[in-house]
């Protein structure tokens, strides 16, 4: 019973008592002895509120002293986004020194982030960019869903997109678009303004910093820069778009005219909604002319096969084939297509004189999405 009313005392009081009670081993008188004075009395009950007053200041400073780590350790973790358990190793790694600590952990992130890089990225975003007569769409993965909706890789994303605005190259095989890796931004310096992630950099120490930050795989996949003549626009959508400029699947066209543009913002909505098209329809090829003879001899050779089985003459075979054939280009050739948004119209016939817009030429439409 007396360890349980002792118990209910104050921690203060404990640690004084215990101490009072070794004392009194050695021949001490303590204030709780039958027959101690007054005077003794009064000298134990000062040095009672003085040895009350040194645990107190112990206990606050210890307090403060662990009040300062924790504001070390979320300022850290605001800075880096690092799991704490690292935040704080590196803290304590560093004697709590904040700036030694981010460089540190910066250092850690970096070896993890390569230990990382054999993981599979399937997930991410397409980041889109335009300037006036070019756009630019660029694929960055990452593992997890949950990444790609973390801003410091959205950020990430929009600059490396703005980034490839400036990407030229003078061999590419089909004019006013230009396709590539990412072996052709991974050099290229980057001016980063994050609270979070700054400072110039490469491209590829960029993604490698923010692949730590993240804990995950983080990759630059492919891009692809598309421009038109001073007589066109260049037009795009993105589906499933979390902020401007960035989703998950994207349509871009070229749209041009024979003379000078006279109605800009006119040809920009046609532009808008044949992205939009483009998305909805997922055409493979522009003109039936680009269809590839290997691809049109195998869809011939399997609608010949379905119409045989009908047991038909081959004069009505051939005509089902040429038939079926049609209906086959007016579901994967984008200028056959039927338009999504009116199904009486096709985008061939879509393109002359539409909401008095002169006539215009789709010179290239390409249809991207993440993995």
């Amino acid at each position: 019973m007396a360890f349980f009313r002792n118990a209910k005392q104050p921690l203060g009081i404990l640690l004084y008592n215990t101490r009072l009670s070794t004392c009194s081993r050695h021949g001490y008188s303590t204030w709780a002895t039958k027959g101690t004075s007054f005077a003794q009395s009064t000298d134990t009950k000062a040095s009672k509120t003085a040895y009350l007053y040194w645990v107190s200041r112990r206990f606050n400073s210890q307090a403060a002293s662990s009040a300062e780590q924790m504001s070390l350790i979320k300022q850290l973790r605001e800075r880096t986004s690092a799991p704490i358990k690292d935040v704080k190793a590196s803290l304590v790694d560093c004697n709590w020194d904040i700036e030694a600590a981010q460089k540190e952990l910066r250092k850690r992130g970096n070896v993890l982030a390569m230990k990382k890089s054999s993981r599979t990225a399937t997930e991410g975003l397409l980041a889109l960019a335009q300037l006036e007569g070019k756009a630019a769409v660029i694929e960055l993965n990452c593992e997890t869903d949950f990444v790609a909706r973390n801003e410091i890789f959205e950020y990430l994303a929009l600059a490396l997109a703005k980034k490839a605005l400036f990407v030229q190259n003078s061999s590419q095989q089909i004019p006013g678009v230009f396709s590539f890796g990412p072996e052709c931004l991974e050099d290229l310096k980057l001016n980063l303004d994050h609270p979070k992630i700054s400072g110039e950099t490469t491209i590829q120490n960029a993604v490698t910093e923010v692949a730590a930050m993240m804990g995950e795989n983080i990759k630059l996949r492919r891009g692809v820069v598309m421009s038109t003549s001073s007589h066109g626009v260049v037009s795009a959508y993105l589906h499933r778009c979390p902020q401007p400029g960035l989703g998950r699947i994207a349509g871009i066209l070229s749209l041009e005219v024979e003379n000078e543009i006279s109605q800009l913002d006119a040809l920009q909505k046609v532009g808008s909604e044949l992205a939009m098209h483009i998305v909805a329809a997922k055409p493979l090829f522009l003109t039936k002319e680009l269809v590839t003879s290997d691809v049109l001899n195998n869809e011939r050779e399997i609608l010949k096969s379905q119409a045989i089985s009908t047991g038909k003459s081959p004069m009505a075979i051939e005509k089902m084939v040429d038939g079926r054939l049609r209906k086959y280009f007016e579901e994967v050739v984008f200028m056959e297509q039927k338009y999504f948004l009116n199904d009486s119209l096709s985008i061939k016939g879509l393109k002359r004189g539409y909401q008095k817009v002169e006539t215009f030429k789709v010179s290239l439409a390409l249809k991207l999405c993440t993995q």
